[in-house]
């Protein structure tokens, strides 16, 4: 008789020990009840380990410990367990027994609900709205980079500076080249609303949530010149997302259940959106387009400071949303009328958030992490042709610092620009107008560029924090391994197993201190000893830190507490024990006894943390391999054991 299987998938929110600690208790406790459980794991690399259709249809049932977003199209005839990722670490072996007694629930040939509707533990609406607002830009963002890209070449190959801003011949190859940017610009707030709602209600979201993003960016819908922005797109997916959730959990006769998902969801829920952003918000959107215009335009006799320092902040604080718009339109009409003063502050204006953003990411190295350094790129560049939208991802993730630090970067550019006597006879920004002879007094719009750039590098490095020291809890019990430090991976390291970053030398079999804090510092002094720092108070502080945020106890007698430190010269660990125990606050309250203190340089932007984290918490998932660790006599047997950590 061949042996039975069951199939399974984990995911933690950040992916990276839970997601791992979960698959290896499923497939040990599936190998002592005598079942082979294969899990497939979405994890921060990505998926491994994939599922296929054979091994789900010969499948006794699946079982799901995610606290994130699974597709359950696949399953759709299986029977189904869904918990969370914890559970999936401390209820394996029921879990397992349930698949195998048919408790799970059969899921019918619709079904793609989000395992979030059936976790043990509900995550809160403010980590919900935060992981939801993640999902959309990070499907946000290509949209922005190659619309934006794609403008930028057919404007600076084929624009020359006309009467109404810089046109580009209509029929020629690069007006095409420029429409098909244009498109991909215009789907970027849909795509941010569309994945927003998706990540709240799964696929019945994505419709609403399109029709939503469309809404925000027509203002024509709602009499306004301009539409709602990415601001109005992010209120849009919210809006999406919470009525399709609401709307899949009314209970309904089975006659229509399987309509749910695509008609009856959908529909209503795009209506409801679609109603409530013409007719609730779009409108005071609307009156305040056209009082922001008479404001504006009635303070053209005022102080030319003060008018300066409002053009910038408007441009600046929503990139190409409804203030900016009114900003820009503004300019737009002084130049009918022959007025260049006011077009000039405006156009410097235009291009400081994509240009103070570039340059942050290539100065404020410790701010940003690889994926953002990359988008800094791509919005440098489109800062050169005058396109603002380039902040817009920097300014999505991080709102409260980006925003303010752009904007002060705007207000400053436009100042001196206003005070320098710059001007602009077209309708366009950025260092592109200047190169084309559309700007007057070229060297003072440089110069306000510059201290625009200046004032918004300086905000950032005062506002943000360093990505190292960033720790969001996307659950209560989330422990001290799940930060937000992981980083796409630029290549791998070369270690392959624990061992080759950890060396006899980095033993310590018998502990002399008697406490947390006393264990940490024989610890750290232990990385000075061997040379792999350079100062040990620095890294302690990176530890502290750390610890100081929530406890690196992650229960079964462990801990692992780590730091990322510019004292750091390699990636490196050093292992501790303890026999008799000590408090660490852990998870589960007992005494911990095995501690693997991890080191990692702070311009680390390799997966070396990550891949460290992998290891050590599938492996310290076996009992034995702990017992073995605890009663091991020499450093021989210690480091034969941690050669199969890998």
């Amino acid at each position: 008789m061949s042996q039975k299987t069951i199939v399974a998938i984990t995911s933690c929110p950040v992916g990276i020990a839970h997601t791992y600690m979960a698959a290896e208790t499923l497939e040990k406790k599936g190998q002592e009840l005598g079942v082979r459980v294969k899990v497939e794991t979405h994890g921060s690399i990505g998926i491994e380990n994939e599922l296929t259709s054979a091994e789900i249809e010969q499948a006794e049932g699946v079982i799901i410990a995610a606290d994130t977003v699974i597709d359950m199209s696949r399953f759709a005839g299986k029977q189904v367990i869904k918990v969370g990722v914890q559970d999936g670490i401390h209820k394996a072996e029921s879990l397992v027994n349930q698949i195998l007694t048919n408790q799970g629930q059969v899921l019918s040939g619709t079904a793609t609900a989000s395992t979030e509707e059936g976790n043990a533990k509900k995550a809160s609406v403010g980590q919900t709205m935060y992981k939801s607002l993640m999902n959309g830009v990070s499907y946000m963002v290509p949209f922005v980079v190659t619309g934006g890209l794609l403008i930028a070449i057919a404007l600076s190959l084929g624009g020359v500076p006309g009467p109404n801003g810089i046109a580009i011949p209509a029929g020629s190859v690069w007006a095409t080249v420029n429409d098909i940017g244009g498109i991909a610009m215009g789907l970027m707030v849909p795509v941010l609303s569309a994945f927003i709602a998706h990540s709240i209600a799964d696929r019945p979201g994505l419709v609403p949530g399109f029709v939503g993003g469309m809404i925000a960016t027509n203002g024509a819908l709602y009499n306004s010149e301009a539409g709602a922005g990415f601001l109005g797109g992010i209120l849009a997916g919210f809006i999406a997302g919470f009525v399709a959730l609401g709307i899949k959990k009314i209970k309904v006769p089975k006659v229509i259940q399987s309509i749910m998902p695509i008609i009856i969801i959908p529909v209503v829920s795009s209506v409801i959106v679609g109603f409530s952003f013409i007719y609730v918000i779009g409108r005071p959107v609307a009156v305040l387009f056209e009082s922001l215009s008479t404001w504006l335009a009635g303070m053209q006799g005022g102080s030319q400071i003060i008018l300066a320092l409002i053009l910038g902040a408007m441009i600046a604080v929503d990139m190409g949303g409804p203030f900016n718009k009114v900003a820009f339109l503004f300019g737009s009409g002084m130049i009918a009328q022959g007025n260049f003063n006011i077009m000039g502050p405006i156009a410097v204006a235009i291009c400081v958030p994509p240009l103070g953003m570039g340059v942050a990411t290539f100065i404020l190295k410790n701010k940003f992490t690889q994926p953002e350094k990359e988008a800094g790129k791509a919005s440098f560049a489109m800062g050169l042709f005058g396109i603002t939208e380039g902040a817009i991802p920097f300014a999505s993730t991080d709102p409260l610092r980006v925003i303010p630090s752009i904007v002060a970067g705007s207000m400053t550019g436009s100042v001196v620009a206003m005070l320098g006597g710059v001007t602009d006879h077209v309708a366009h920004g950025g260092p592109i107008v200047a190169v084309l002879g559309a700007v007057d007094n070229v060297l003072m719009f440089f110069v306000a560029v510059a201290a625009g750039i200046a004032v918004t590098v300086a905000c950032l490095q005062f506002l943000k924090k360093d990505v190292t020291k960033v720790a969001v809890a996307i659950s209560t019990e989330e422990t001290v391994i799940e930060t937000v430090e992981e980083v796409i991976e630029e290549e791998k390291e070369e270690f392959e197993k624990l061992t080759d970053i950890v060396s006899d030398q980095a033993l310590i079999l018998d502990v002399k201190g008697e406490t947390k804090e006393e264990v940490m510092d024989e610890m750290i002094a232990k990385f000075g000893e061997l040379e792999k720092i350079t100062s040990t108070s620095e890294f302690k502080k990176a530890i502290l830190a750390r610890e100081a945020e929530s406890t690196t106890g992650i229960g079964m007698s462990v801990a692992i507490p780590h730091g990322k430190s510019s004292a750091v010269k390699e990636p490196s660990v050093v292992f501790a024990r303890c026999p008799e125990g000590l408090d660490w606050a852990s998870l589960d309250g007992e005494p911990t006894k095995l501690m693997f203190m991890i080191a990692v340089p702070a311009d680390n932007q390799t997966d070396a943390h990550l891949k460290i984290l992998q290891m050590l918490s599938r492996k310290l998932m076996d009992d034995q391999f702990r017992e073995a660790l605890l009663v091991a006599a020499t450093k021989g047997e210690v480091m034969s054991l941690l050669d199969t950590v890998r």
